[in-house]
C-alpha cells in the first residue's frame, strides 16, 4: 500500500490541528450567540439575521480565497483565517448590553461576517491541503479527507457543548475573551512550528480561473447548495428555539438547564455526525469499490436522506403543537438524519477532491465551498422565516425538498474517465 511522505504527513497533522482549534471556537461561538441573544429577547427571524452576513461572507471568501491561496500559498490563507477569528472574538467583547436591539444586531452581524471570512479561509486551506498531501489512490484520498472532515465536526460538536457551558458559568464576555486568548496562542505556535510540504503559490494565477469548467465540479457544487440548506433550515434557529420553548420555565435556573441540554444535544449531533464521517470509507466499503461505484451510491444515499425530514414533517403536522412523543421523535429522527447526512457529506468532500486537479485544487475547492456557503445562507434565512411562519412542519418539509433537489443534482455526476473522453 502506498503511503504518504513523512513531510506530507507532518504538514497534514499541523493543518488538521489548526483546523481543530478553529472549529472548536467556531462551534462555541455559534451556540454562545444563539442562546445569549435569545435570552435578550431576539425573535427567531432576528436570530437568523445574526448569521446572515457570516454566510454571505463565506460566498465571497471562498471564491477569492481559492485564488489567494493559488497565488500566495495555502499557509497564508490558513494563518489569515486563524488571525481574523481572534480579532472577531475580541471585537465581540466590546458588545454593550445597553445598546438598542437594532444596534446590537448590526454589530453582531458585522463581527459574524468577519468570523465567516475567517472560517472559510481556514476551511479552504485545510481541505485543499488534503488533495496535495494525501497518498496516491482514491482510497487514501477518501480516508484522509474523511478523517479531517469527521474529526473537525466532532471538535465543532464539543464546541457547541463548550459554548453552552461557558455561557452558563462565566458569561458571554468571559467566554469570548478566553477563546480569543487560546486561539491566539495556537496561531503563534503554528506560525513557529509549521513544517514544509505545502505549496508556496504561483503569482501568475488569475482570478477568473476560480470558476470551474468541469461539469462534475459544477453539479456537485449545486448539490452542495441544497444539501447544506436542508441541514441549516432546521439546525441554525428552528430546532434550538423549539427545544428551548419546551425545556425552559422562564427562571434563571431553568434557562441554565435548558442551555446545557440544548448545547448537549447539538454537541452530540455534531460529534456523532463527525464520527460517521470518519468511518464513511469503511461503511461504504470504499476500498473494494471503484470511483464509478462510489458515484453511483452517492445518489442512493441522497434519496435515503430525503425520507427522514419528510417523515418528521408529517409527524409534526399531525402533532399540531409540542408533544412528548414528537420531541422524542425529533431527537431520534434528527440523529438518524445526522448519520445519513454524514455519509452524503463525506462522499461530496471526497468527490470534489477526486474531480479536481492538483494545479486547480484551491480554486475548485474554493468554488465548491462557495456553493456550500450559499446553501448555509439559504438555510439560515429559511430557518428563522419558516419556523416563524409555519413552525416545525413547514421547516422540516422545506428540508426534505432541499435534499430531494440534492439527489437530483448528483444524478448528473459521471466517472472522471467519461468526462475526459
Amino acid at each position: 500500500m502506498t503511503t504518504a511522505r513523512p513531510e506530507g504527513l507532518a504538514a497534514y497533522v499541523a493543518v488538521t490541528a489548526s483546523y481543530w482549534a478553529f472549529m472548536l471556537t467556531d462551534g462555541a461561538l455559534r451556540m454562545l450567540v444563539l442562546l445569549h441573544f435569545h435570552t435578550l429577547g431576539f425573535s427567531p427571524v432576528q436570530l437568523a439575521y445574526l448569521f446572515v452576513l457570516y454566510e454571505i461572507a463565506g460566498i465571497a471568501t471562498n471564491l477569492s480565497a481559492g485564488w489567494i491561496a493559488a497565488r500566495f500559498g495555502l499557509t497564508s490563507t490558513l494563518y489569515a483565517g486563524l488571525g481574523l477569528q481572534v480579532i472577531a472574538l475580541l471585537a465581540l467583547t466590546q458588545l454593550n448590553p445597553e445598546w438598542a436591539i437594532g444596534a446590537s444586531v448590526v454589530f453582531v452581524m458585522l463581527v459574524q461576517g468577519a468570523s465567516g471570512v475567517a472560517k472559510d479561509l481556514a476551511k479552504m486551506s485545510s481541505k485543499s491541503a488534503v488533495k496535495l498531501l494525501a497518498p496516491p489512490g482514491h482510497i487514501g484520498l477518501f480516508r484522509w479527507v474523511a478523517l479531517l472532515t469527521g474529526s473537525k465536526n466532532m471538535v465543532k460538536g464539543f464546541g457547541f457543548l463548550l459554548g453552552a457551558a461557558l455561557l452558563a458559568t462565566i458569561g458571554f464576555t468571559g467566554a469570548v475573551l478566553g477563546m480569543a486568548t487560546v486561539l491566539a496562542v495556537i496561531l503563534i505556535t503554528v506560525l513557529i512550528l509549521m513544517p514544509a510540504g505545502l505549496p508556496k503559490g504561483n503569482t501568475g494565477a488569475k482570478f477568473t480561473e476560480v470558476f470551474s469548467m468541469s461539469p462534475n465540479v459544477n453539479w456537485l457544487s449545486a448539490a452542495r447548495v441544497v444539501l447544506f440548506g436542508a441541514r441549516d433550515v432546521w439546525f441554525v434557529v428552528g430546532i434550538p428555539i423549539y427545544f428551548y420553548a419546551i425545556l425552559s420555565d422562564g427562571t434563571e435556573e431553568g434557562n441554565r438547564t435548558s442551555f446545557f441540554l440544548i448545547g448537549t444535544f447539538m454537541a452530540i449531533w455534531v460529534i456523532l455526525y463527525g464520527l460517521v464521517q470518519i468511518n464513511a470509507p469503511r461503511i461504504l466499503n470504499a476500498k473494494s469499490r471503484t470511483t464509478a461505484e462510489l458515484i453511483s451510491v452517492t445518489r442512493l444515499w441522497a434519496w435515503a436522506l430525503t425520507l427522514v425530514p419528510g417523515v418528521l414533517a408529517v409527524a409534526a403536522l399531525l402533532a399540531n403543537g409540542p408533544q412528548h412523543w414528537l420531541t422524542l421523535g425529533l431527537v431520534l429522527g434528527l440523529l438518524l438524519f445526522g448519520a445519513l447526512f454524514a455519509i452524503n457529506s463525506s462522499l461530496h468532500s471526497f468527490l470534489i477532491l477526486l474531480f479536481t486537479k492538483a494545479e486547480r485544487v484551491t480554486r475548485d475547492v474554493g468554488f465548491y465551498y462557495m456553493a456550500n456557503a450559499a446553501g448555509r445562507l439559504i438555510g439560515t434565512l429559511a430557518s428563522g422565516l419558516t419556523y416563524h411562519i409555519g413552525g416545525l412542519p413547514l421547516m422540516l418539509a422545506i428540508a426534505a425538498g432541499m435534499v430531494a433537489l440534492s439527489a437530483m443534482a448528483v444524478s448528473f455526476l459521471v466517472p472522471e474517465e467519461e468526462t475526459m473522453g
